[in-house]
C-alpha cells in the first residue's frame, strides 16, 4: 500500500481519525462521518484503511536481528490484576549491567510499533521492559482496533499498578544497573508522568510523548528530569492545552525538564504505522530521547 502523509488529508478528517483511535467514536460513526471526504471513486471504508496501522511500516529492528535477544516475561502484579506480560529486549553481547527502560503504550495495548520500540532501545545498549496493559483481558489481539475495546474493559487503576509493578520488576532486574527510564506515547505518555510522580527517585528519567500532564500539585512530587514531546498544539488542542500549566508547576518547583513542541506535526508523530507519522520530526524526537536517556540513566 502506498504510504501516505498527514498532509494528504484535511485537519478535521485527521481529528475524526483521532477520536476513533481513542475510542470517542466507533467504526460506523467514522465511515459515516467520512463520507463526505470520498471524493473520485474513494469510499470511506477505502480512506480508514488507509488511514490505520500498517504494522510492517513499524519494523526499525527486526525480530531476528543478530544484534538483540527477545523473550515475554511475565511479572507479577498482586496490587493490580494479578500478573502482567511484556516483551523483555535486551542486547545479545551486553557486557555488564545496563541501563533499563520501561515502554508504555498507547491506549491499544502492545502492538507491534510499540514492541519495535522496546527492541529500539535493545539496538541501543539498554535493556527494555514493554508490557501489555491488556494482559487481564486476554492481551493485545493483533489490531488496534479491537485493541481499543479492549482497553475500555481494563480496570484503569489495577493497570496502572501493573506498570508500577513492572517497573519495580526491571529495576530489580539482575541484567539492569539499577536505573531506569520511562517513556510512553499518548496514553502511555500520561502514564510516563503518573510514574515519575509515584515513583520519585526510583525513576531516573521519563521521556512522555503527547501525554496528559500531571496537576500542579502532583508536578510537585516528580524527581525524575522529564522530556516532554508534544504535537503541534493546534492539530493536537486537547494534549497541548496543559503545557503551559505543567511547565509552570515545573519550572515553579525548580525540577529538570525540557519541553519540545513540533511545529506542523498531528498527534501520534512518532508512531510510523499510521499517515500521521512525522519523518522529520520522529527522527528528531528519537535522537533527543536517546540521548537524554543515555546522560541520565549511565
Amino acid at each position: 500500500m502506498e504510504r501516505k502523509k498527514a498532509s494528504d488529508y484535511p485537519q478535521e478528517l485527521l481529528d475524526l481519525f483521532h477520536e476513533y483511535q481513542h475510542g470517542d467514536i466507533d467504526r460506523r460513526t467514522f465511515l459515516a462521518r467520512a463520507g463526505k471526504f470520498a471524493v473520485g471513486g474513494l469510499t470511506a471504508a477505502a480512506i480508514l484503511s488507509e488511514m490505520k496501522p500498517n504494522y510492517a511500516w513499524a519494523q526499525e529492528v527486526p525480530k531476528d536481528d543478530a544484534r538483540i535477544k527477545t523473550e515475554v516475561v511475565t511479572v507479577q502484579s498482586p496490587q493490580g490484576n494479578g500478573s502482567i506480560k511484556g516483551l523483555f529486549a535486551r542486547p545479545a553481547k551486553a557486557s555488564g549491567k545496563l541501563p533499563g527502560i520501561l515502554v508504555i503504550h498507547e491506549n491499544r495495548g502492545l502492538n507491534p510499533y510499540v514492541e519495535d520500540v522496546a527492541r529500539r532501545f535493545a539496538a541501543a545498549n539498554f535493556i527494555a521492559y514493554a508490557p501489555d496493559g491488556l494482559t487481564s483481558v486476554g492481551g493485545f489481539p493483533g489490531n488496534d482496533e479491537q485493541g481499543a475495546v479492549k482497553f475500555r474493559e481494563v480496570n484503569g487503576p489495577k493497570m496502572m499498578e501493573d506498570f508500577v509493578a513492572s517497573a519495580t520488576w526491571l529495576k530489580s532486574n539482575a541484567e539492569c544497573s539499577g536505573k531506569i527510564g520511562a517513556i510512553g506515547f499518548c496514553f502511555g505518555g500520561g502514564i510516563v508522568n503518573q510514574l515519575a510522580v509515584r515513583l520519585g527517585p526510583d525513576l531516573g528519567a521519563g521521556a512522555p510523548f503527547y501525554g496528559r500532564q500531571p496537576s500542579a500539585e502532583d508536578a510537585a512530587k516528580i524527581q525524575a528530569p522529564i522530556q516532554a514531546h508534544y504535537a503541534d498544539v493546534k492539530n493536537d488542542a486537547g494534549v497541548g492545552g496543559g503545557i503551559p500549566a505543567f511547565e509552570a508547576a515545573l519550572k515553579a518547583n525548580n525540577k529538570k525538564y525540557e519541553i519540545f513542541v513540533y511545529d506542523g506535526t498531528q498527534h501520534g508523530f512518532h508512531n510510523n504505522t499510521t499517515p500521521r507519522y512525522d519523518q522529520k520530526a520522529a527522527t528528531l524526537a528519537s535522537q533527543r530521547y536517546m540521548d537524554f536517556f543515555n546522560k541520565n540513566l549511565r
